[in-house]
């Protein structure tokens, strides 16, 4: 008689544990690995399946998890911009004591690039990714949303993150800044843009709107280029507005390099700024404040940026819920003496 051969108990895997929490097979392993980086709670639910379900880690895959442990991609489309900097020390001080390594990836405003950079560090199974915009091609959003990792988009806000998102509206934020210049008795007020990416064409779109409602867009007021914004394409831009139109009293610059410049080529010209002139730029980088005259400027919270995103990507690694998956971090109009009012019209030099 032939003896009855005994069933074999399933085995329990990683994924029964994760499904039995509801929570990733990540946030367990990590439970696993490096209980410090999870939270109490979650870690004792963790535990406790582990202990109820009779889970024994297998090695192979401690080791096959562990090759993504500790890297935290960073794509961001310069490394010389001082706006990223500033994003970058965000990041840098909030990771700064955890068991996390920064990877950076430069794509340098190319699409291509980042795409190809997404391929190299999603097959290297980080932890997780900060992305800068929310204009990523078809091919890197399907990217980023096949990915089992956690990812934050920076730089700007929208309706359709592909995980999270920090950041500000850009049109919003380039509409305020022309109501302060209108409130301050500007009005023929000009857009001076650079290299037109994403986030510029959303100040862009910004400044037409506003300067439609109040009756006052004139499309020879706007001078934009595709070349990178320098102090010396400020001066530039400002030759060409004016060789189109004199009539023009104030400019919005799509960010304080260009900001600088103007100011410089009104020097040069001796157009009084703010009497004859005013000059608004965007982001309020250092320079700003100590410019002669100072320069009104929209700061953005952009060390705050990388320090949320960080906290963000960690509070998701723990397991933790996250209430607000979309962060408005915001805008202030830091009004200078740049836009501090036109002289009365009879007493003022056209440029």
């Amino acid at each position: 008689m032939d003896r009855e051969i005994p069933k074999l108990a399933k085995k329990i895997k990683l994924a029964d544990v994760a499904e039995a929490v509801g929570v990733s097979a990540i946030t367990v392993s990590r439970v696993l690995r490096k209980p410090e980086l999870v939270s109490e709670s979650v870690r004792l639910r963790v535990t406790e399946a582990v202990a109820r379900l009779g889970y024994v880690p297998d090695p192979a895959a401690r080791a096959l998890a562990s090759a993504r442990t500790d890297v935290l991609g960073v794509l961001i489309p310069s490394v010389t911009n001082n706006v990223f900097s500033s994003v970058l020390r965000g990041i840098y001080n909030r990771v700064e004591g955890l068991p996390f390594n920064i990877q950076l990836g430069n794509t340098r405003y190319s699409v291509l690039e980042e795409e190809r950079l997404l391929d190299v560090f999603l097959r290297q199974r980080p932890s997780g990714l900060i992305v800068s915009g929310i204009d990523q091609s078809a091919r890197s959003k399907a990217l980023l949303r096949q990915a089992d990792c956690p990812i934050v988009q920076i730089m700007e806000i929208g309706d359709d993150p592909v995980d999270m998102m920090v950041g500000l509206s850009h049109r919003d934020a380039a509409g305020a800044a022309i109501r302060h210049l209108q409130a301050r008795g500007y009005r023929r007020i000009a857009f001076l843009g650079a290299r037109m990416d994403p986030r510029t064409r959303s100040r862009l779109v910004g400044y037409e709107q506003v300067m439609k409602e109040i009756g006052l867009l004139d499309e020879r007021l706007i001078v934009t280029t595709p070349r990178a914004s320098t102090v010396t394409l400020g001066c530039e831009l400002l030759i060409e507005l004016l060789s189109r139109t004199t009539e023009v009293d104030a400019v919005f610059c799509n960010n304080d390099d260009l900001a600088i410049g103007v100011l410089f080529e009104c020097q040069r010209r001796r157009i009084s700024v703010p009497d004859d002139f005013g000059i608004c730029g965007f982001n309020d980088l250092e320079m700003m404040a100590v410019a002669n005259p100072p320069l009104t400027s929209v700061r953005t919270n952009r060390e705050e940026m990388g320090r949320r995103a960080i906290e963000m990507l960690i509070a998701r690694i723990a397991g933790e819920p996250i209430d607000e998956p979309v962060v408005d971090l915001g805008f202030e109009i830091v009004a200078r003496h740049s836009t501090a009012g036109l002289r009365p019209r009879e007493a003022r030099r056209r440029p």
